[in-house]
């Protein structure tokens, strides 16, 4: 047979005719999962989704399974507040904070004036504590859900089922009370000392607990180094913040430190081992009705402020807590119990400044004092003629408000002042005050091209929220000076902040990437719809995420 150009094109010509009239078969459409009898449903505290993609071809344990399944990789926590108690009270509520109250990790409350440690005058609420009267020490305080305004998905379960079980498990109480909710049967978390319950639920702690908190306290006891995984080697550049603090290298924790010790990774592989302790002792998964298992994972947050995102301190944290994962799927694969796993994160986090600055982004910047509270408060209730602060507040940004102090016929013209005062500084991105909140509208569509009134309308609660509040400019660190522990942070209502992974995953899932915007409020109305539980669109401000391939699809 003769070759040459003409041939070889007969045969281009010829290949390509076959293609066109043999396409490849579609694939089949998938199915949604059997009613699971388990519902786990995680949270990894500060696990921004900038954090996640950064690391996620490295993962090769619990991340990287999750990560066969529907990863939507750019969700959201859509408000402002990005913090702790917010961000958990959106994951398993299908509300944003400002539906479900939690604003902020704690808020002032004028009308409530408390003593703190030290026995001065405080206002302070923490957002997971029962109120205490006028005139109460706020310090130490009693654990409760009493500010949650909304029911949780095992609130949900458990009033349409009795026989469901609820365990919520976290390094943090705040954390385990926004997922476990009202009803849960057993809500744990890390005191300091231990993990410890409710005092109503005490009896309910499973006995093995007793044998991981000595465990525990023998870590915090010894000062043993945690070793530099091979993958970290790369990260590990000492990075000078101040005179007092350097980040970037691995250090040895000082024996007895167990502030320290939730910077190590024993304190994450900690709370698996108490929440897999408590799986075993309720028979999650073998009771008549679904079950839920909620665990928040702490040490990532811990170790984000402490250390920053970019060092040896984090790759360790994301190694390790990758083998956790890992331990966690092989427990609940040897459970024979059918499950499905979500996991998103409470909020974001940025790198400390001075290391942002030192790998190429100058804009990175520490905020002025002169934008705290008592800092600004003192300057306004000065040129008020008024004694003391004319502000309450916890920080240099967030919900600011005015003292009780001051007299009816000045209020006005303290808020005036406060506002130009903060709108005139230069590190200021926005300023709002609470009656032009409470009348914008309830923003909807694109969570990520939101504007900042939309971002802050939703966190705000008139019943709880400031009398302004101010947002920070992009890459603004709040904290004014770097200090042992405190370092980095979040907060803002900027992407770094807001931008958190949102993934499902069960056996035999058809999995796939879903690169645009989803919301943290959405997991709960999907993780509904897979146990067929009714939830009234008008209760919440999530929707169903549809996570099964083709055109079947577990939203109803």
């Amino acid at each position: 047979m003769k070759s040459g150009p003409f041939v070889t094109l007969l045969a281009i010509a010829a290949f390509a005719t076959s293609v066109q009239a043999a396409p490849p078969k579609p694939a089949p459409d998938a199915t949604p999962p059997a009613k699971p009898k388990l519902i786990v449903a995680l949270a990894v505290d500060q696990l921004s989704s900038d954090l996640f993609n950064q690391y996620r071809a490295r993962f090769t344990g619990g991340f990287k399974r999750l990560a066969t399944g529907a990863v939507f990789a750019l969700g959201h926590q859509s408000h402002a507040a990005t913090e702790t108690c917010p961000g958990h009270s959106t994951i398993l509520t299908g509300s944003r904070p400002s539906r479900t109250g939690i604003i902020a990790n704690d808020w002032q409350n004028p009308a409530l004036e408390r003593k703190d440690k030290e026995g001065k005058p405080t206002f302070d609420t923490y957002c997971a504590e029962a109120p205490g009267p006028v005139g109460s020490a706020a310090s130490p305080y009693i654990v409760s859900v009493a500010n949650l305004k909304v029911p949780t998905l095992g609130d949900r379960m458990k009033a349409a089922d009795p026989a469901s079980r609820v365990v919520s498990v976290s390094g943090k109480d705040r954390a385990a009370v926004m997922m476990g909710g009202h009803k849960a049967d057993l809500t744990m978390w890390w005191d300091g000392k231990g993990y410890t319950s409710y005092l109503n639920q005490l009896d309910r702690i499973p006995p093995a607990i007793a044998a991981i908190n000595a465990r525990a306290a023998a870590q915090i006891a010894a000062a043993a180094p945690v070793p530099l995984p091979k993958q970290c080697a790369a990260y590990s550049r000492a990075v000078a913040l101040s005179d007092r603090v350097s980040v970037g290298t691995l250090q040895p924790r000082k024996a007895g430190d167990a502030s320290g010790w939730r910077t190590n990774p024993q304190f994450d592989a900690t709370t698996l081992d108490v929440a897999l302790a408590a799986m075993a002792t309720h028979n999650l998964g073998r009771n008549a009705g679904t079950d839920v298992l909620a665990i928040s994972f702490s040490g990532t947050d811990y170790v984000g402020h402490a250390f920053g995102t970019e060092g040896a301190e984090m790759c360790t944290q994301m190694v390790t807590l990758d083998a956790d994962l890992a331990r966690l799927f092989t427990k609940l694969d040897a459970s024979g119990i059918p499950y499905v796993v979500t996991l998103t994160a409470d909020h974001g986090g940025t790198d400390a400044p001075e290391r942002n600055r030192q790998n190429g982004f100058p804009a990175a910047e520490r905020a002025d004092v002169m934008l705290s509270a008592r800092a600004s408060g003192t300057i306004i209730g000065q040129k008020l003629g008024l004694t003391g602060s004319a502000l309450l507040g916890r920080s240099t940004f967030g919900d600011f408000y005015l003292a009780p102090t001051i007299p009816a016929e000045k209020r006005a013209e303290a808020l005036a002042a406060a506002l130009a005062y903060y709108k005139a500084h230069k590190q200021v991105a926005a300023v709002f005050a609470g009656s032009e909140l409470k009348a914008a509208p309830t923003p909807v569509g694109n969570a990520s091209e939101w504007s900042l009134l939309e971002r802050a309308k939703a966190s705000y609660d008139p019943e709880r929220s400031g009398d302004f509040i101010v947002l920070l400019k992009e890459f603004v660190t709040p904290i004014p000076a770097p200090a042992p522990g405190i370092n980095a942070t979040h907060g803002s209502p900027w992407g770094y902040d807001r931008r958190v992974p949102i993934l499902f995953w069960w056996k035999g899932i058809s999995g796939f990437e879903q690169p645009n915007p989803v919301e943290t409020v959405d997991i709960m109305p999907t993780l509904a719809s897979l146990i067929d539980l009714s939830v009234p669109a008008n209760e919440i401000d999530g929707r169903c995420l549809d996570l099964v391939f083709g055109k079947n699809s577990n939203c109803k």
